[in-house]
């Protein structure tokens, strides 16, 4: 993360607070963006907006944050010592009060949330590690509220399928974790195979002889890093118990009131995501990210400064298409270029020279395979175009010019 200039410690902040350059910014956006499209554009949630703080002595608040037992940061404020204030861990506290103020009608349900939510939580300092486990993250949360169970098994089974498309996007190695009461997976047993199929990953299934918990059955999508070592990522949760612990109902048919099965899930911290993007990257033979994640996507090489001119162009049209390219213009070697192009894990570098322009043809170096080949630039974008076209996009947030950026890290 700090040497291909994503993501930093900072120090004058807690520790598990980081600084994101505008490369891992580029990743983080995408991520967040990756995770819309999978909530809203895909689910159909509806979005909202809670504040980060909250009063420590609500009592619904205090007995959610006492469970964490004592993970969590508390505001005190200098001029009003009565007051205690706690800093979110999820996204629950202000969604569930807004569901509990609602009106909800049978004739709305199934109701899908979507926050992406700023928490915090106070871990301790030795279980800290870089992005797999820090104190302040960012968690794309969806909630369901259903009528009867029957209906919050159908959003649990569609979650389950949008996260695995969401993992599938990332390109990451991952297993799936279930835990269930033994009755309801008998009685759903297939449907759980058949999700199981839909992904086509290793799967382990914990059986509860009885009830234990406020779920009936949850999963987690468990990254697996380039150690064997595994993270937690997305989670679900078939809730039939806390609706009614925080007071959410609905009116039935007949005008009675009765409490909603929720279904709990993240899509996992952005952070972690990032974290376990990285590991996978360094599993391959030669590391590289997504082609839709790299902050850079093809860089530009002019074999001297004559050529410069042309490789802007070939630069902003390029950018023009909704594919991050910059050029390399410092004072370097043609070598010492390639080689940096590399160390940043660039899919696609360009070399320009006399050649090039007479033949209107692009020699590109492929970093995956490693192969030099002749493309014309329109088919170059329609290749990238190709392989990102059901993936987000956005523009660089560096000038195209490398000679242009400060040095961040190193």
């Amino acid at each position: 993360m700090q040497q291909l200039e994503l993501v930093d410690y900072e120090d004058a902040s807690d520790s598990g607070h980081f600084r994101f350059y505008p490369k891992g910014t580029i990743i983080f956006d995408l991520l967040c963006d990756w995770a819309y499209e999978i909530a809203v554009k895909r689910f159909k949630a509806m979005k909202i907006e809670t504040p980060l703080i909250y009063d420590w002595h609500q009592r619904d608040i205090r007995e959610q944050g006492e469970s964490f037992h004592e993970r969590h940061y508390l505001v005190h404020v200098l001029y009003n010592k009565s007051k205690e204030w706690i800093l979110r861990f999820a996204g629950d506290f202000g969604l569930f009060r807004m569901m509990k103020d609602a009106q909800i009608s049978y004739k709305n349900l199934p109701i899908r949330i979507y926050e992406l939510s700023k928490s915090f939580r106070y871990e301790r300092s030795g279980e800290l590690v870089g992005l797999r486990r820090l104190r302040g993250f960012t968690m794309p949360d969806i909630h369901s509220f259903c009528r009867n169970l029957e209906e919050g098994w159908e959003e649990y089974q569609e979650l389950y399928k949008r996260y695995d498309d969401l993992a599938k996007g990332t390109e990451i190695e991952y297993a799936i974790v279930f835990r269930a009461v033994e009755d309801f997976y008998y009685k759903h047993k297939e449907k759980i195979i058949e999700m199981l199929r839909y992904s086509g990953r290793p799967a382990f299934i914990e059986l509860l002889s009885k009830m234990k918990h406020y779920w009936i059955i949850k999963h987690e999508f468990q990254g697996i890093d380039s150690v064997g070592g595994n993270c937690q990522l997305c989670s679900v949760q078939l809730d039939v118990v806390d609706a009614k612990r925080y007071g959410i109902e609905y009116t039935d048919k007949d005008g009675s009131k009765k409490g909603c099965i929720i279904v709990h899930s993240s899509i996992g911290s952005i952070e972690r995501w990032i974290y376990s993007i990285l590991e996978n990257a360094l599993k391959k033979d030669v590391p590289l990210l997504p082609l839709w994640l790299s902050p850079i996507q093809v860089r530009i090489i002019p074999v001297s400064e004559r050529y410069l001119k042309y490789c802007i162009k070939v630069c902003e049209k390029l950018n023009k298409n909704n594919i991050r390219a910059d050029v390399d213009d410092r004072d370097f070697t043609l070598n010492k270029k390639i080689l940096e192009a590399n160390k940043e894990w660039i899919p696609y570098t360009i070399i320009i020279g006399e050649n090039e322009i007479n033949e209107k043809m692009l020699s590109v170096r492929i970093r995956e395979s490693n192969e030099i080949k002749k493309v014309k630039l329109e088919n170059l974008i329609k290749e990238i175009k190709q392989k990102t076209r059901d993936k987000p996009k956005k523009e660089l947030y560096l000038p195209i010019l490398v000679s242009k950026r400060p040095i961040f890290f190193g």
